[in-house]
């Protein structure tokens, strides 16, 4: 995430879309989904709360298509939710409970406690907290909470909205996930904001945005951590990788240039396989990149496969604010939201689809929209922030927190032809405090419990739900 404040710098920034084709692809919002019994669906466009439901009680009752809430924890969330099953067999959650130090202190400490929660899963309809985990990256996490299932690893890289300095903080959580064993905390990188973690467990990347850092560090010792790899200059977000960790996919925010504070922003896929071979002074290559018209600030690109082919589900977060075009405009800029892109060939990669709502098309964002609780600021309102899906081969579905539209399932087993099948949206009601803040907050990245057919996420508001998937759109998990 680009915070509010942030986006006032160089960090933040948004893009100007390089050139195109003449006829460039037109982004489309996928077809609604079809509620079934028990839902309560939207009775507007797709993913909107408008201004009405709040007057009328409406938004009270949240909206739900082929979900239900199963169990509920906290009034806070942030960037990320973590699923772990520990060696005993025992489910823990795990999620930052303060995405921007300090301002989310306030909100959170005296429900759920500083730093990165972690909650006892085993009965989801009754979440219980059992750690608060204190030590420097994981009470400022930013968007970099890692889990590691086999090696039990929990990681974070400190950052703030400077993004602070680099500390690196490594939990055992394979003994009992309840009670994470901190294995080792240091500043091993410049800065951190975003992050990677190799499919093996044994290179944790640290993206620095403000600092312009891209890291690596060999964590095969967890309790000694060194850097492998450094390299300045990069403007990047969310690092994925493929299965054999040999090539990175980076959600590149941008770059200063003459289309704005920043320009540029899209994919970029890398050669990475001298880092994971551990070569001595390894070079990383770049293999291609890729944009699109309506980029706004990547954000991350999950890998999946399906029938054999290779995609990755890539999310723009917010709206574009900082081209030139768009500068103090932010009712009239472009929503990236999500697109599914074919990467069989890293070095050409295409686009084959859009995965976008109603509310994301500019034509659809009237003076009408900007009067829905929520929407008027930048950092909030109708747009996306992270998406996952809940395995790499043939997932079927992915999930996607889409801020004021709460959370989105879609189905991905056509690629080129993906479409919502169910959404949760909780909305935050008008309430007296400090922070009056109203309407969803949508943020984390979407874990999964596959086998019970759930959706775990938080919300910056209302905090952690686990939600399970009905009327058959579960079945629908990898197939």
């Amino acid at each position: 995430m680009v915070t509010a404040v942030a986006v006032s710098a160089v960090l933040a920034g948004t893009f100007a879309a390089d050139a195109f084709d003449d006829e460039p692809r037109v982004a489309s919002p996928v077809p609604e989904a079809r509620c079934g019994p028990g839902s309560r669906p939207e009775g507007d466009l797709q993913g909107r709360v408008p201004k009405a439901d709040y007057t009328s009680g409406r938004a009270a009752r949240g909206y739900l298509c082929n979900t239900r809430q199963v169990g509920h924890y906290g009034g806070t969330g942030g960037f990320k939710t973590l699923r772990y099953v520990d060696r005993t067999g025992r489910v823990c959650a795990y999620y930052d409970s303060d995405p921007i130090m300090p301002r989310d202190i306030l909100g959170g400490v005296l429900e759920d406690g500083l730093g990165v929660v972690a909650l006892d899963m085993s009965d989801p309809e009754r979440p219980r907290r059992t750690a608060n985990l204190m030590t420097p990256a994981m009470v400022a996490p930013h968007e970099s909470l890692m889990v590691h299932q086999r090696r039990g690893l929990l990681i974070a890289v400190m950052g703030t909205l400077g993004t602070a300095p680099g500390f690196v903080d490594i939990y055992d959580v394979s003994g009992d996930c309840r009670r994470p064993k901190l294995l080792s905390t240091f500043p091993s990188v410049l800065f951190g904001h975003e992050s990677g973690l190799s499919p093996d467990g044994r290179t944790f990347w640290a993206a620095g945005a403000a600092g312009g850092n891209l890291t690596a560090l060999d964590i095969s010792n967890p309790r000694r951590p060194k850097i492998v790899f450094n390299e300045n200059g990069h403007i990047y977000h969310g690092l994925r990788f493929s299965a054999d960790g040999r090539t990175m996919y980076v959600a590149n925010i941008g770059s200063p240039g003459t289309g704005g504070i920043l320009s540029g922003g899209g994919l970029h896929i890398y050669d990475v396989s001298q880092v994971q071979e551990r070569r001595p002074d390894p070079e990383v290559r770049k293999l291609s990149e890729l944009t699109w018209p309506e980029v706004s600030i990547p954000q991350s690109a999950e890998p999946f496969t399906v029938d054999g082919h290779q995609y990755v589900l890539e999310v723009d977060e917010f709206i574009d604010l900082f081209t030139f075009e768009s500068l103090g405009r932010f009712r009239t800029a472009p929503v990236g939201a999500a697109r599914i892109i074919d990467v069989d060939d890293p070095r050409n990669p295409e686009i084959v689809s859009d995965i976008r709502l109603e509310v994301h098309q500019p034509r659809l964002r009237t003076d009408d929209l900007f009067r829905d609780p929520g929407n008027v600021s930048p950092a909030q309102g109708y747009a996306a922030h992270y998406c996952s899906v809940p395995e790499r081969k043939d997932p079927g579905l992915a999930a996607c927190s889409m801020i004021l539209s709460g959370l989105r399932v879609f189905d991905i087993r056509d690629p080129e032809r993906p479409r919502e099948v169910a959404y949760f949206n909780k909305p935050k009601l008008p309430s007296p405090g400090l922070l009056p803040e109203v309407g969803s907050y949508a943020m984390s990245r979407p874990a999964w419990d596959v086998r019970n057919k759930q959706v775990w996420y938080t919300d910056v508001h209302t905090g952690f739900y686990a939600v399970r998937l009905t009327n058959g759109v579960g079945r629908l998990l990898g197939e």
